[in-house]
């Protein structure tokens, strides 16, 4: 009956073509170039449209193939559960214990013990890790790298030890000696060794931990070093396939090694991206894993787990990240993640606390509680941009996984260093992006709050590396997009007198209004001390107000018209005193400026980074 309603509704509605629809919009942008203006470049290769309709999913080739994949997902097919994860650090057994109780209390439903900073002695003091939670029921993770043999057999024996039964225990281990390589540039002991302990420890698990997942693929190391999201998705898959092949030559069977495969990715900012991403990775490794022909179609789907960003994470203003992870979570819950870590807003700058973890914890549980997000399966179906979306990343991530398979490998491609090269590109690309404001981070490179303070909190000392073991090849680099601006930031607020900034502004209310914004926002975000007015009387009036306030640099703030005949009085009349800086690059008096001496220009599109940096290294009284 509902239907029928809708379909006459429709009808009573003329049907506009798309190009009625194109005519319409190159007609209101006036001349401008519809490429350059509407069409987003996510990379290089996928460029999305301004708007999607319905006829553009009639050629999408991968659509019938992602529906009768995603209508054999027995896990998925009338809800969209996913597994609320808390990561703890074990830095105190007991500690850890009581936190992962008070976790599972308030919401948590599975628990992803840090062993990066403990040694387990004896049976005893693993048992008292575990103490008081019910393993038969609570999924039990670890993050535990190149200890990952130790934890399962410690684990084994706990199941023995309560009479537990083996095919209830669920969880992972991160046995992932690949990602030792990608993170740190050696394997755990050589390749060759590696694999079979590897083959060692699933031929275990088949025997005495049958529901557990020991091989981990870690997309987010590629993710936190500034890979894109087609770089994260198609070498992931990469690495994915080197597990299935290396094991299978070793004699396992492709049943056997997918079963203990189970992705880590890591879930940024770029909301639909996002979503696609891990749409198009369910779609793509299945595709890999019907390759190998395994008698079970069970394991074709892959356990995916999604982790908040590290990447994009600001030390200043930290409660936008807050924010970042709320829409991070989003996505990967929409996109139909398997389980869900959110990292506690202020992580990147502290050993988080009992608030932090609340706050990360509470904002998958309103998600799950109120939002219901659990309800539905597959929520993006349908939507003609988001299925686009998917569609241009399984065939570019599809085609980047064949280039790296043609160099014979992730771990041939990464040790002749061609995985860091590509990397290492893109990474730079978004940092040039990041200091000219091309891509944004909240209160960092875009409105920094002026009286924050976080010298009390870190010190330059975080973001100065620690040694690591002779490295056999370069790793990647994992840091945050933030951190130059904020090491910038942090070194003028140890300066013994913050370097003061006023903003001569003039003339046309307009033009003054909006370029003493951009100059106080520009300056804000080096920490400076920005002194604003709401206009001077006169440039006399303007010149005295500086020469008052003893500013170390004083900016310009009016149109270009006025700046002709102001420009060259206010300059001769403070040059000895300050610095003299321009809002804006009038192309016609530029070469008339720079003669007379004037040399710094500020405006849309300049490098704010090495501008800020060049600023701060002139000034040098204000050196630590």
């Amino acid at each position: 009956m509902t239907h029928d309603i809708s379909k006459k509704l429709f009808e009573d509605f003329q049907e506009i073509p798309s190009q009625q629809w194109n005519d319409l919009v190159i007609k209101d942008l006036k001349g401008e170039d519809f490429e350059k203006k509407l069409v987003w470049a996510v990379t290089d290769e996928i460029k999305i449209k301004p708007y999607y309709r319905k006829e553009d999913l009639s050629d999408l080739q991968y659509l019938e193939a992602f529906q009768k994949h995603q209508s054999n997902l027995e896990n998925k097919v009338n809800s969209n559960q996913w597994e609320i994860r808390q990561d703890i650090y074990i830095d105190d057994i007991i500690s850890a214990n009581n936190t992962a109780i008070d976790a599972l209390k308030k919401g948590a439903d599975a628990i992803c013990f840090n062993t990066k900073n403990i040694e387990f002695n004896n049976q005893n003091e693993f048992s008292e890790l575990l103490n008081n939670i019910d393993i038969e029921s609570i999924a039990v993770h670890f993050l535990s790298g190149e200890k990952s043999w130790n934890i399962l057999q410690l684990l084994s024996e706990e199941i023995k030890k309560q009479k537990l039964n083996k095919n209830k225990i669920k969880g992972s281990i991160n046995y992932d000696f690949v990602g030792c390589l990608t993170t740190k540039g050696i394997f755990f002991t050589d390749e060759k060794s590696d694999i079979s302990g590897l083959k060692k420890a699933i031929v275990f698990c088949k025997e005495n931990l049958p529901e557990y997942k020991i091989i981990s693929v870690c997309g987010n190391y590629l993710h936190n070093a500034g890979a894109s999201v087609l770089q994260e998705l198609a070498y992931s898959l990469n690495i994915g396939n080197e597990y299935l092949e290396k094991l299978t030559d070793e004699g396992l069977s492709p049943d056997d090694v997918l079963k203990q495969i189970h992705f880590t990715f890591a879930t940024g900012s770029n909301y639909f991206l996002e979503i696609a991403k891990i749409r198009a990775a369910r779609l793509l490794w299945t595709k890999i894993a019907e390759s190998y022909h395994p008698i079970l179609k069970d394991f074709l789907n892959p356990q995916i787990h999604s982790v908040t960003s590290t990447w994009n994470k600001t030390i200043y203003d930290p409660y936008v990240n807050v924010l970042r992870t709320t829409t991070e979570s989003m996505s990967a819950i929409i996109g139909g993640t398997d389980s869900l870590t959110v990292k506690p807003f202020d992580l990147c700058y502290k050993k988080s606390d009992k608030f932090s973890e609340r706050i990360a914890r509470n904002q998958q549980v309103v998600l799950k509680e109120e939002s219901y997000l659990h309800k539905v399966n597959d929520p993006s179906a349908g939507s003609y941009y988001i299925e686009n979306l998917t569609h241009e990343l399984v065939q570019h991530a599809w085609h980047l996984f064949l280039l790296v398979q043609e160099k014979g490998g992730y771990i041939k491609a990464f040790q002749e260093g061609i995985i860091q090269r590509e990397i290492s590109r893109v990474a730079h690309q978004r940092d040039i992006n990041i200091a000219m404001k091309k891509e944004v981070l909240l209160g960092t490179n875009q409105h920094a709050n002026q009286l924050e303070k976080e010298s009390k909190n870190i010190t330059l000392e975080c973001y100065k590396k620690g040694k690591t073991k002779t490295q056999s090849v370069v790793p990647l680099v994992q840091y945050r997009g933030a951190a130059a601006f904020e090491e910038l930031r942090l070194q003028t607020e140890q300066c013994k007198n913050i370097p003061k900034v006023f903003l001569l502004s003039f003339g046309n209310i307009t033009m003054r209004k909006a370029r003493a914004g951009f100059a106080s926002n520009f300056f804000g975000c080096a920490g400076f001390h920005v002194i604003e007015n709401a206009g001077c009387k006169t440039i006399e009036d303007g010149i005295a107000q500086s020469i008052k306030q003893k500013a170390d640099i004083t900016v310009l703030c009016s149109s270009d018209d006025e700046y002709e005949l102001a420009v060259p009085i206010i300059y001769n009349a403070l040059k000895s005193n300050t610095k003299v800086v321009l809002v804006g690059y009038p192309k016609a008096l530029i070469d008339q400026f720079k003669t007379m001496g004037l040399q710094h220009f500020i405006y849309a599109g300049c490098n704010i980074l090495e501008t800020l940096q060049m600023f701060q290294k002139e000034l040098r009284k204000y050196k630590i």
